[in-house]
């Protein structure tokens, strides 16, 4: 839901686009779901195979689900546009959820 604000309602920030307020909030947004995804699929028991590649299920899920949001703001909402920049910092943030996850979990 968050990612499908207008651009209009976000504070703008004078930093680079890539250390923007938007891009480390979409880092912020994926890296949890990720980590509660990953957490959701190692502790089900329904599907042994997707408990066995939770992180690599979770990972592959949440940036196809990154570039599907994207695709949905460039073609579909007024105000917004698809951003490559919001690509990568949604794959940024999935990656540093498996970090997170491993940390707590693994490590």
């Amino acid at each position: 839901m968050l990612t499908l604000l207008p651009s209009s309602s976000l504070p703008s920030v004078s930093a680079w686009d890539f250390f923007s307020i938007d891009t480390v909030a979409h880092a912020f947004l994926f890296a949890v779901l990720v980590f509660l995804m990953i957490v959701g699929l190692s502790k089900q028991t329904t599907y042994p195979h997707l408990n066995h590649y939770a992180i690599r299920a979770s990972l592959f899920i949440s940036t196809m689900f990154g570039i599907f949001i994207e695709l949905l703001q460039h073609f579909f909402i007024y105000g917004r546009q698809g951003d490559i920049m919001d690509v990568l910092a949604n794959t940024l943030g999935c990656l540093l959820g498996i970090i997170f996850f491993k940390w707590i979990y693994i490590w």
